[in-house]
């Protein structure tokens, strides 16, 4: 019994439609989303898949079946049919990618745009607060004094709820410096409480870098002499790395370091930890690396690595010379 040939395409689309449509959802290819902004990131990229997988199958099986129905007979050494060109063939082939460029392309900006890549955002002197234009709300707050005009990504604070966790990054050859202005604490990685907005002020020392954490779906470019903001919630505890995804320099590939999301307890307990108490007869005071000299920063440490007081003596004459 021969299948008419319209069952058997219509049989073939379906198939092929519910075989993109499974492995555009079940690729396994993106690490697990740990911020609230990646299941968008995450919806488009699907959808790519979803298309890519149903283009491939198409071409690859049209190649396939192309080369087993017309193969040579043997013994046939005569010429092909000559074919010169087929236009309503043309013309579809053409339109097909057309369209889903343009779905594509419409789908993506609105999840830019959702994410807060179209907000302006105004920086008061390059540091601390930062207020976005954000689509959640209508009003923009005026620039006056040293406020200015700031690049960035991420949704705005509008006052209401928890205030984010502001955090000053600063990229240098080959590292990233992370300066806490709520606790004064400087450190090598970033390290936040769950569920809180967080919002980094970024800049570089020397040339581009570019912040990335692939489990946060976000990069942001960090550029000399312009401050660039990037604002996210983490949603899933763990620890993850943080790379520079731009080329800037001979050892661009060591330029990592770790973003740790801690419950709010154990953020808490790490705040403590990186505040070190001087004990005085009278009184106990809190400081930070920010507040204490270098020697007062260094001397907690000399013990541990056996350095005596003659050593730093040495030093410090080493270095007034």
């Amino acid at each position: 019994m021969k299948i008419p040939s319209s069952i058997l395409t219509l049989v073939l689309g379906i198939t092929l439609t519910l075989i993109s449509l499974w492995y555009g959802q079940n690729h396994g290819l993106m690490p697990v989303a740990a911020s609230e902004d990646a299941q968008e990131i995450d919806n488009i990229f699907n959808l790519m898949m979803t298309i890519a997988t149903g283009l491939f199958l198409i071409v690859e099986g049209v190649i396939i079946y192309i080369v087993i129905r017309f193969r040579r007979k043997p013994g046939d050494q005569t010429d092909g049919p000559a074919v010169e060109g087929n236009v309503p063939l043309e013309i579809f082939w053409t339109a097909i990618p057309t369209v889903i460029v343009f779905i594509l392309a419409v789908y993506s900006f609105e999840i830019y745009n959702n994410i807060g890549g179209l907000d302006p955002l105004i920086s008061k002197g390059g540091k601390g607060e930062i207020a976005h234009h954000g689509h959640h709300h209508g009003t923009m707050i005026a620039l006056g004094g040293d406020r200015r005009v700031a690049l960035g990504i991420g949704n705005s604070y509008d006052g209401e709820g928890v205030p984010p966790l502001v955090v000053n990054v600063k990229g240098i050859q080959y590292a990233w410096i992370f300066t806490y202005p709520e606790t004064g604490i400087v450190s090598g990685e970033l390290h936040a409480p769950v569920n809180r907005p967080v919002q980094l002020n970024m800049e570089a020392g020397d040339v581009i870098h570019a912040f990335w954490v692939p489990q946060l779906r976000l990069k942001q470019d960090v550029i000399p002499g312009q401050e660039t903001v990037l604002s996210f919630t983490s949603n899933q505890i763990g620890q993850y790395p943080i790379i520079c995804a731009e080329l800037c320099g001979a050892y661009h590939g060591g330029m990592k370091s770790s973003f740790v999301v801690h419950s709010q307890g154990d953020y808490d307990q790490w705040v403590q930890d990186n505040t070190i108490a001087e004990v005085d007869s009278d009184q106990t005071v809190a400081m930070t690396a920010k507040d204490r000299s270098d020697s007062q920063y260094l001397t907690p440490y000399t013990e541990e690595m056996g350095i005596n007081g003659e050593i730093l003596a040495q030093v410090a004459h080493q270095q007034q010379m």
